[in-house]
């Protein structure tokens, strides 16, 4: 209890849901979302992706941040807090955040290089062929960028939970979605007519998001879709990088844990359905439906700003609002994913938020470095298990997002679903009255369905469904 009363926290459950919904809306919403919304059906990827949601991301929110709440601890002791034998489990949940955030930093570095260019008027430059793959391969500018977007995000992390991270959440989340809102009203408005004669707007766009298409629809085709709508959740929503541990161990004793949780999960896939409204009409006016499906993730670096130089003078003014918002949700994401790191070394090491901060702040930056030389003089090409070629940053990314999260997840599941039962979380989301919906429902899905689904991913990583 004492514990309790000295460590940070936000200032109440509005201040958590803020950040916790920070952590989740980044560059998976921004980026990833539309272009797998867009290449697998579109309707049919979102009525598969909200029931995940429901289901499946309420069951790992709630019991992470439960963990968190319950033992006050970061996710590298919080293991060993509930049961000795697991605090194993800490070590891969602090490695996951660890690896990630240097990789995010260059790519938020890319973000940040973009939006330079649009705001001094530059955007079209970036529609030149090869323009970013010249950039990334150059030896100083991504370092220079990435060590910009790496020094605000430990800024932020620096001022603490309230004055820093619950702060920068308040700003940060409501301007985000102005921004997407601006940027939404003026995709659905515009048209186009291409050399045929044929005519696409905005709103026909919408409709190809919007209106499942079953006409292609086979077996595998579903379970494709299905195994990507839930690595995009698993992705977006946060859980298993530690963060809403983190997160979790500075929620107030008096917050309703169930409620926040739905509050995440709604921001979170709101965020992700308002940027697929945004991005897709204008891809699809004019680049059509099949530029939209082969977009693919090149689709925030090549293919909108292809999108922005049509628009006309407009589309440098849109282009800039566009990757302002892409910034202020890879920090609100990237801030969090240091957090965890941070609140590990200080609970582990007994040090200070200062000494953490520098510390994690060293480590990124040179394993950012490294990332950032991939390109060029450490590039080399690597076959990974599931067919794709990559080098440093695609390893990183494929090892860290399609094994280790799913391993940590479903070792968490086998902790509190089998090893401590599911009651304990009940018992922790429900301590001070609250109503916990459908205990039965949370049980089945703690215990048997999410541990399945997750191992399913795993496999999905070796391709051995190809």
């Amino acid at each position: 209890m004492n514990e309790s009363k000295k460590r940070n926290s936000f200032t109440g459950s509005l201040g958590f849901v803020l950040a916790a919904a920070g952590s989740a809306v980044g560059l998976g919403n921004i980026w990833r979302f539309p272009y797998l919304a867009a290449r697998d059906g579109g309707g049919l990827f979102l009525l598969i992706y909200l029931i995940l949601s429901a289901t499946f991301g309420f069951t790992l929110l709630t019991t992470e941040i439960s963990i968190g709440r319950k033992t006050r601890q970061s996710p590298l002791t919080a293991y060993g807090a509930l049961n000795k034998k697991w605090k194993f489990l800490g070590l891969p949940a602090c490695i996951v955040p660890m690896f990630i955030l240097p990789y995010y930093c260059v790519i938020g570095g890319w973000v940040v290089k973009y939006f330079i260019t649009f705001i001094t008027g530059a955007g079209s430059s970036t529609t030149s062929e090869g323009y970013f793959s010249s950039f990334i391969t150059d030896i100083s500018s991504p370092i220079i960028m990435a060590f910009v977007f790496l020094a605000l995000t430990t800024v932020i992390v620096l001022s603490g939970v309230e004055k820093g991270i619950e702060k920068f959440s308040e700003i940060m989340m409501p301007l985000l979605i102005i921004l997407i809102v601006i940027i939404l009203g003026f995709s659905l408005s515009i048209s186009y007519t291409d050399e045929t004669g044929t005519v696409r707007t905005g709103l026909q766009g919408l409709k190809v998001m919007l209106i499942p298409d079953f006409s292609n629809v086979t077996f595998s085709s579903l379970i494709k879709t299905l195994m990507d709508a839930m690595g995009q959740l698993f992705y977006s929503i946060s859980v298993a990088m530690g963060i809403m541990i983190a997160y979790g161990s500075y929620m107030p004793d008096d917050a309703n844990i169930c409620k926040s949780v739905s509050r995440i999960e709604i921001f979170d896939s709101g965020v992700a359905f308002l940027a697929g409204m945004m991005i897709i009409p204008a891809v699809y006016v004019f680049m059509g439906r099949e530029g939209m499906e082969a977009s693919g993730p090149g689709l925030m670096f090549i293919s909108l700003p292809m999108v922005f130089k049509m628009m006309g003078g407009i589309g440098t003014v849109i282009g800039c609002m566009f990757f302002a918002l892409v910034l202020f949700a890879a920090l609100t994401s990237s801030v969090s994913i240091m957090e965890a790191v941070v609140s590990s070394f200080m609970d582990r090491f007994s040090i200070g938020r200062k000494k953490a901060v520098i510390t994690e702040f060293v480590i990124t930056l040179v394993l950012g470095l490294i990332v950032c030389l991939g390109y060029n003089v450490f590039y080399f090409e690597l076959k990974l298990p599931n067919g794709a070629v990559g080098q440093i940053l695609d390893v990183a990314d494929y090892f860290v997002n399609n094994i280790l999260m799913p391993v940590v997840s479903i070792g968490t599941c086998i902790l509190m679903g089998w090893v401590l039962k599911p009651q304990v979380v009940i018992d922790e989301a429900s301590k001070n009255g609250e109503h916990f919906a459908k205990k039965e429902g949370f049980t089945v899905m703690l215990k048997f369905v999410a541990p399945a689904l997750l191992f399913i991913l795993l496999l999905t990583a070796f391709n051995l469904f190809g």
